[in-house]
């Protein structure tokens, strides 16, 4: 509480008493009181108002800055009205009365946004499920039946799938512990099975694949882990130059495995680099070459790879862009994992 705003407030008080003294001093005079006992009455007087609304600031100040410091330990600062004491004065009772109001409303707010929240993603999903059963059946519709339109069918068909896939991964990725499965899995058959995924779209656009295989083993999502994978993946063919070239390699450290996506695309402008991961960022090269991109790919990566403790960073230059994921090896699982 500001002590300058305090006494400005507390000025027609002070006026009060001023002009009071004043015409108890007059009075007194008037009656043939001395000076030294008009005197002594007004230091009197002035020295108990004066410690008395001392006082009052310095307990007004104290209860006011413990409720400012008790508001901002508070994740939900509203529900301030539902854990603070309740003042004695008369006026900070109206105010308190106010606040439980406005809490409780807010709540009430909060519950039927997040009800509704959940509803729709609940919808979402059903949805998505429900129509990849027509997307798989064109899928086979296609390659029982080939024809001369048949890759480029397989290849939208793809597109379709992997655009829905991305719709229910960013309905779920703010509740990711409801639904990932941590297991023991080999990376490159993360990697083949991501690459299965996206054939059509490989074999399309002419894609080169260069996989630098090893058998390290991870511990991980492998439903999210391809999801990402596939993410990286189709932006490495859409940002491609002629002939497209994506390479795949596992390096391990002492503590970590990183896994690297290579390729020989555009790249990316140094200035877009801190940016690629915001949500709807798609840079310069991303509305020059993919004017249709809606910035989602990499912004679901980096929050699912946040989820799953997994670092995701990209290199760039104009010769390529290289996107690497960062894997935690917990040597204390493996030593126990080794006798069993």
């Amino acid at each position: 509480m500001s002590a300058r705003l305090f006494w400005k407030q507390q000025f027609p008080l002070l006026l009060v008493h001023l002009l009071s003294m004043a015409a108890l001093a007059c009075f007194l005079a008037l009656n043939g009181n001395n000076r030294d006992s008009i005197l002594l009455i007004l230091l009197t007087w002035a020295g108990v108002a004066g410690g008395w609304m001392v006082r009052s600031y310095l307990l007004r100040k104290h209860q006011l800055d413990a409720l400012l410091s008790l508001s901002e330990s508070l994740r939900e600062t509203y529900l301030i009205g539902e854990i603070m004491q309740a003042p004695t004065r008369a006026d900070d009772q109206v105010y308190y009365q106010i606040l439980k109001r406005a809490g409780r409303s807010m709540l009430e707010q909060i519950s039927a946004i997040q009800r509704e929240r959940g509803e729709y993603r609940e919808y979402i999903e059903q949805w998505i499920h429900e129509v990849k059963t027509p997307i798989a059946a064109s899928k086979l519709l296609c390659e029982n039946h080939p024809s001369p339109a048949s890759p480029a069918l397989l290849s939208a068909l793809e597109a379709i799938d992997r655009y829905t896939e991305q719709a229910l991964y960013y309905a779920r990725s703010e509740h990711t512990e409801k639904d990932y499965f941590i297991r023991e899995l080999r990376l490159f058959d993360a990697v083949h099975q991501s690459i299965g995924q996206n054939k059509y779209l490989l074999l399309q656009n002419g894609v080169t694949l260069q996989v630098h295989e090893t058998e390290d083993t991870i511990f991980s999502d492998e439903k999210w882990l391809c999801f990402i994978l596939n993410q990286l993946i189709s932006n490495a063919v859409k940002y491609r130059r002629d002939p497209p070239v994506l390479t795949f390699r596992a390096v391990r450290n002492q503590d970590t495995l990183t896994l690297s996506l290579q390729d020989n695309g555009i790249g990316i402008d140094a200035r877009d680099l801190p940016r690629i991961f915001d949500k709807g960022f798609t840079g310069q090269n991303g509305r020059r070459s993919a004017p249709n991109a809606t910035g989602l790919g990499l912004y679901l990566c980096k929050r699912l790879c946040d989820k799953l403790d997994i670092g995701l960073q990209a290199q760039s230059s104009p010769a390529g862009t290289t996107l690497s994921l960062t894997f935690r090896i917990n040597d204390f699982i493996h030593g126990v994992q080794g006798p069993l």
